[in-house]
């Protein structure tokens, strides 16, 4: 009988997301690499526009007493999930992309007029403000969420490895290393911190979790 292929995912996923490994066949192994947690801040200073790059930005604004204020601005962001959430929110998102040089580059040809307030994480990447500010465009910036890296030792060998940012890729190595095994990151971001590793990489079509699955089934299948 042939041996089940065995992935790891560095973050817990969803109960009907691992269902779907199951039924292939497919066992995982899963564990949490990086921690995410609002930080208190104040909503102050704010520009005419809004940025949100992650899902960890919005449920943090969305736990200020003040974020009913902020409905009235126009607000433009990084991934289908963070619209979508936006948008049930209550929010006017103007434009969204997959990823943040997308947004970058949207805001400095079409948008450049307006002036913004980029809602972030402590190791947020500096494609976005760095793009708005060599092009002249007012941003300021309000960090309203952390990440940690939470490293640990994988023991068993595996298959596969599932990456979904490039702080759960620092984090997975700081303990362990990439031999022979396939890696499935959720985005070109993700796959650049890898590039000097291994050649090995599966980029998702689309930066979420279910394009990094689907893409894992069809290796697999």
């Amino acid at each position: 009988m042939a041996k089940a292929t065995q992935i790891l995912s560095t973050k817990i996923l969803s109960p009907l997301q691992k269902q779907e490994l199951t039924k292939a066949g497919i066992e995982v192994i899963e564990a949490d690499f990086i921690k995410t947690e609002n930080k208190p801040f104040e909503l102050k200073n704010l520009n005419e526009s809004l940025i949100f790059t992650s899902q960890n930005a919005v449920h943090s604004v969305l736990s200020n007493p003040k974020s009913e204020e902020l409905k009235s601005k126009n607000v433009y962001c990084v991934g289908l999930k963070t619209k979508i959430l936006l948008s049930e929110n209550g929010f006017n998102v103007v434009a969204y992309t997959g990823y943040a040089s997308d947004l970058a580059e949207i805001i400095t040809l079409i948008y450049r007029n307006e002036s913004y307030t980029f809602f972030s994480g402590n190791l947020r990447r500096d494609t976005l403000p760095n793009a708005l500010k060599e092009a002249g465009i007012k941003l300021n910036e309000i960090q309203v969420y952390e990440t940690s890296l939470q490293p640990q030792k994988i023991k068993s060998p595996v298959d596969a490895i599932l990456f979904f940012s490039p702080s759960g890729v620092e984090s997975y190595l700081k303990d362990n290393s990439i031999k022979k095994e396939t890696c499935f990151c959720i985005g070109e971001t993700t796959a650049e911190a890898l590039h000097k590793i291994t050649k090995n990489i599966i980029i998702a079509d689309q930066p979420t979790v279910e394009d990094v699955l689907e893409d894992v089934l069809s290796e697999y299948k």
